[in-house]
């Protein structure tokens, strides 16, 4: 029988996972559409939440079951210190959360239209100083097979030393290659699972993904880089899944969004979850497409995360009939 942590979060004994990256503060503000440059537009609601890809990433990913080791650092201020004592209630270990004296915690400015869509602007404070030294001294503590979990919102020198150290370690590194950025090819080969967006697959591919046709090409250009196994977000359609047994596209549950805000951290949160307990890779998938469909009915980043009885709840066929 599992145990709990508390009411919501059952703690199945899986694999450790290991979550390296950023954590903002995130000021939204929802109208009925985005500005264009030169535009202001008026605004209804306005909401402080904690977001952050990484720390988005371990909040879904301790919600839905897993003693989760957050690898980030934070600027010692007001911000900071409400992000460590949120991190602590999630019940995420924050050994190797550390503390900058020089530069303030993340921030992003986020909009969000009467459709859920989000514009976004981040300055990374302290997220820009996550250096090497502090990241392998975590790294030194992981058990052999541990999953690491990774984005791109820390400097890519600090990735690119994660990755390789991982990968060294016995670990299997998971990579959202989130924001889009430019990645030297050769370090890809040391990744177990990449998992971009379809603007995200056409940088690292240099094709443009548009439908099923167009991601399997992409993949195909990511194995010949050396990935393994490449998973492709599509929004609503779901996430189009490539391995060397595998191709195929997932389905996501039909639902009405309120908020994208972050549904890509809670699918690689969920993803990561999937494989630390054993799930083969499409139906980790699966499972991330589903704590993705619940994320995007709700409000914030960290605060739509659901919690694992929610997921284990759903299905395609009931998902489309419940209420947040």
């Amino acid at each position: 029988m599992p145990r709990f942590l508390n009411k919501n979060i059952p703690v199945i004994t899986t694999i450790p996972i290991y979550v390296i990256g950023s954590s903002n503060t995130d000021m939204v503000i929802r109208t009925q559409k985005l500005p264009r440059p030169g535009e202001t537009v008026m605004g209804t609601d306005f909401i402080i939440n904690p977001g952050g890809k990484g720390a988005n990433q371990a909040v879904a990913a301790a919600r839905l079951g897993s003693q989760i080791t957050f690898i980030a650092r934070v600027g010692n201020d007001l911000f900071g210190k409400q992000a460590l004592e949120h991190f602590q209630r999630e019940n995420i270990d924050t050994s190797f959360v550390s503390i900058d004296s020089k530069h303030p915690s993340g921030v992003a400015l986020i909009g969000v239209d009467a459709h859920g869509e989000n514009s976004i602007m981040v300055a990374p404070g302290s997220n820009a100083h996550l250096d090497v030294e502090s990241v392998g001294q975590a790294l030194n503590t992981v058990q052999n097979g541990s999953i690491i979990l990774l984005q791109l919102e820390i400097p890519m020198e600090t990735v690119a030393f994660a990755i390789k150290k991982a990968n060294s370690a016995g670990c299997k590194v998971i990579l959202n290659p989130a924001p889009a950025k430019i990645i030297d090819p050769q370090l890809l080969r040391y990744v177990h699972v990449i998992t971009p967006n379809e603007s995200e697959a056409e940088i690292l591919s240099g094709l443009p993904v548009t439908d099923i046709d167009t991601a399997a090409r992409a993949a195909q250009k990511l194995h010949d880089l050396g990935v393994p196994n490449i998973v492709i977000t599509l929004g609503s359609k779901g996430a189009f899944l490539s391995s060397d047994s595998i191709q195929k596209l997932i389905p996501s549950p039909v639902v009405t969004p309120v908020d994208t805000t972050a549904a890509g951290d809670c699918f690689n949160g969920a993803l990561a979850i999937g494989l630390s307990e054993g799930l083969a890779l499409d139906d980790a998938v699966s499972f991330a497409c589903r704590a993705a469909s619940i994320s995007v009915m709700r409000m914030g980043a960290q605060a739509s995360m659901p919690y694992r009885k929610e997921v284990d709840d759903i299905s395609l066929r009931t998902v489309r009939k419940l209420k947040f």
